[in-house]
C-alpha cells in the first residue's frame, strides 16, 4: 500500500511551486473586473464547514447579478427557497468561514471568493438585494479575504458548457429515484417527480421559508 501524503512539504515534492502569475493574482478586494463577473454569474457554490470542520457545498442560483456588491470588501445575497435543512446557515452561526465559486455559462474560468460571512436580518438591506421583486428574510453578506479567477482547465476537461456532451433526458440520472430508495417512500417515481417540478414552479422565487420539496 501507497503511504498517505502527510505534510506540505511532501506535497511539495510531487509538485512544482506556482509561478509568480499564480501567487500575485490573488487580490483582497472585489475590483471592476471582479464586479463584471458577478452581474454576469447567475450561478455558484458555497462551501462551508460546520464547528467540527465537517464541510458542505450547497449550489445557489439566481439571475445574473443576484449576488450584489456592496462595497469594496463585501458581497450579499438574498436567501431563496430550498428544503429548510439550513446547512449552510447552520454551518455559518458556528464557523464564518466560506468559500464561493462562481460560473457563467460559455465561460470556462471561474472567480473565486473566500471570506467569513454573517448572516443578517436588516430589513433594508432585505429590500436592497431582493430577487424578483420579494425582500430577503435573511441576506448573507460576505467580508472577502482573497479573490481571484481560476483557470479553465477543469471546466475545459469536463466540456461543461458543450451541448455535444450532453447526455439524452432519458439516459440522466433520476433524482425522483434517488429520493424515492434513499428515503424509502412507498410511492411511484412519477408521483414524486411531479410533487418536485410542482415544489418548483410555485417556490422557485420565495424568500426563504418556503416548504420543503419531496
Amino acid at each position: 500500500m501507497t503511504a498517505s501524503l502527510e505534510s506540505v512539504a511532501d506535497l511539495r515534492q510531487l509538485y512544482v511551486d506556482p509561478g509568480a502569475r499564480g501567487q500575485a493574482k490573488v487580490i483582497t478586494t472585489i475590483d471592476d473586473n471582479c464586479r463584471s463577473f458577478l452581474a454576469h454569474s447567475p450561478f455558484f457554490v458555497l462551501a462551508t464547514a460546520d464547528a467540527d470542520g465537517r464541510c458542505d457545498a450547497s449550489p445557489k442560483g439566481g439571475p445574473p447579478g443576484f449576488v450584489q456588491v456592496l462595497d469594496e470588501h463585501r458581497l450579499a445575497w438574498a436567501d431563496l427557497s430550498g428544503n429548510n435543512r439550513l446547512d449552510s446557515f447552520q454551518n455559518l452561526v458556528t464557523n464564518d468561514h466560506v468559500a464561493l465559486l462562481f460560473l457563467i455559462p460559455g465561460l470556462d474560468e471561474t472567480l473565486r471568493v473566500n471570506g467569513a460571512a454573517e448572516l443578517v436580518t436588516d430589513p433594508e438591506l432585505g429590500r436592497r438585494v431582493a430577487v424578483d421583486g420579494k425582500p430577503a428574510q435573511i441576506t448573507v453578506v460576505v467580508t472577502i479575504a482573497e479573490a481571484y479567477v481560476h483557470c479553465a482547465k477543469a471546466l475545459r476537461r469536463a466540456e461543461l458548457w458543450s451541448s455535444d456532451q450532453w447526455l439524452p433526458a432519458e439516459e440522466l440520472p433520476s433524482a425522483a429515484c434517488m429520493i424515492k430508495d434513499h428515503v424509502g417512500l412507498d410511492v411511484d417515481v412519477e408521483v414524486i417527480a411531479a410533487a418536485r417540478e410542482r415544489d418548483v414552479q410555485e417556490n422557485l422565487w420565495r424568500p426563504g421559508g418556503a416548504a420543503g420539496e419531496l
